[in-house]
């Protein structure tokens, strides 16, 4: 009796004082928040925890949970969303959410557009806080607006618990950078170009349901962040736009990227050194150039690579499929790799290993040393091969790939068998393959 007495006033007013995240404070219609979708954060009951992305998501989660949101807007730090320059208002508006000791969403509202020179968002942050793209983000297209950094547009940087998403578009502006990059006109030298949107050393993120397009170089890059969530991307740029890989991933551990679509005139996923548990599921890639491991081991490099799985996807008229490619000389892994139940229209190369990899104007060296290769699965690969060649596996002599295993492969061309090419590796199949190493 004494137990019910003093627990049911208390039940009460825990109930009274824990917060709904269907009718948030501060956060309406007008500010561009659709109430119906339930989306705000600060805190987000993602799968990273599932995925055992740190065990101090679940007790960050639940103190978040309990605290209230404050919303930030941009209009009232200036914004005008009329095209006009509101790279000011933003870095204000930022500045303010991220001082919030309690949990905090920043607010780009709907059927606004707002110009941004480069800008970094940087943190460490005081609390959880969400980034809602509602309107539309669009860069400077002068060129001297970059000229302290010509390789950075949009950039989140030492931030945790961080979540962006919200429906809206990310214009990187880029055809004046894609006029002059040396690989369109030969007469040009090369310069560098900047990363649309980059996210640098953040834990426990996510971004997700945004239009990213025509990026001035690379339109999305991870760099030395732990715990990703990637999904509901669409990112697009023609396919003869320069070096516009999608995605790319670089020293980032525990990452997912699912149900996108991506179409650029460079890799639709990249994945590089120092990347380790990284999966990609539900991709559709073309144009463009594949989804890639590497290149690894440039200049003489040490380059390191694992636990990469790539299952579900679908490329169309790309000019490569699933690639991992390596230059002479370096030294390092790509180690335990799948490539699982994809697709291929009409792609170029479907199946490529290359540790001859080599792209620059002279022709490359030959060397002994190499990045091994080893532990790739390719399984349930089908569809058409718009070249004669569908597996080209391609290794060093010295260090040549261990472990490579087939199984049910059907790549043909025009209605006909394919070929494959394969040296220096140790080949298993099962199954039905076709074309086949043996």
């Amino acid at each position: 009796m004494s137990l019910q007495t003093h627990f049911i006033p208390s039940l009460v007013v825990f109930l009274l004082s824990f917060p709904s995240y269907y009718s948030l404070p501060g956060i309406s219609e007008a500010s561009g928040y659709d109430a119906s979708a339930g989306r705000v954060y600060p805190w987000y009951p993602s799968t990273i925890q599932g995925r055992n992305f740190g065990s101090k998501i679940m007790s960050s989660k639940m103190g978040r949970s309990l605290a209230a949101v404050k919303t930030f807007n941009v209009n009232d730090y200036g914004a005008k969303g009329d095209g006009s320059d509101a790279t000011e208002a933003f870095n204000n508006a930022w500045k303010a959410a991220c001082s919030s000791s309690q949990g905090s969403v920043l607010v780009v509202p709907k059927n606004k557009n707002h110009l941004l020179k480069p800008i970094t968002f940087e943190g460490p942050c005081k609390s959880s806080i969400t980034v809602q793209i509602y309107g539309t983000l669009q860069a400077s297209a002068d060129r001297s607006a970059y000229s302290k950094d010509l390789t950075r547009w949009l950039v989140f940087e030492n931030v945790q618990n961080l979540a962006v998403e919200g429906g809206g578009t990310i214009n990187g502006n880029g055809k004046i950078w894609w006029e002059n990059s040396c690989k369109v006109n030969d007469d040009l030298s090369c310069k560098d170009a900047p990363t649309a949107l980059i996210f640098y050393n953040c834990k426990n993120l996510v971004l997700k349901n945004l239009k990213i397009q025509n990026a001035q170089k690379m339109h999305v890059s991870f760099e030395k962040c732990v715990g990703v969530e990637v999904s509901g991307l669409t990112i697009t740029a023609p396919a003869d736009s320069p070096n516009t890989d999608g995605i790319h991933v670089t020293r980032t551990q525990n990452i997912q990227i699912s149900s996108s679509v991506i179409g650029t005139g460079d890799d639709c996923i990249s994945i590089v050194s120092g990347s380790q548990k990284v999966q990609a599921t539900g991709i559709t890639c073309g144009p463009g150039h594949g989804i890639s491991i590497g290149s690894l081991g440039d200049g003489n490099s040490e380059a390191h690579v694992s636990d990469v799985t790539v299952n579900g996807a679908t490329l169309t008229g790309t000019t490569n499929g699933v690639r991992i490619k390596t230059w002479q000389g370096g030294s390092g892994s790509a180690s335990n790799i799948k490539f699982q139940n994809i697709e291929m229209h009409n792609v170029k190369n479907p199946i490529i290993i290359d540790q001859k990899y080599c792209d620059q104007d002279k022709p490359c060296k030959s060397q002994s040393r190499a990045v091994q290769v080893q532990n790739v699965l390719y399984q349930n690969i089908k569809g058409t091969s718009s070249s004669s060649e569908a597996i080209q596996i391609d290794c060093s002599e010295k260090f040549p790939c261990k472990g490579i295993a087939l199984q049910g492969i059907d790549l043909r061309v025009g209605g006909k068998a394919a070929k494959a090419e394969c040296n220096n590796a140790k080949i298993t199949e099962r199954g039905n393959v076709s074309p086949s190493c043996t």
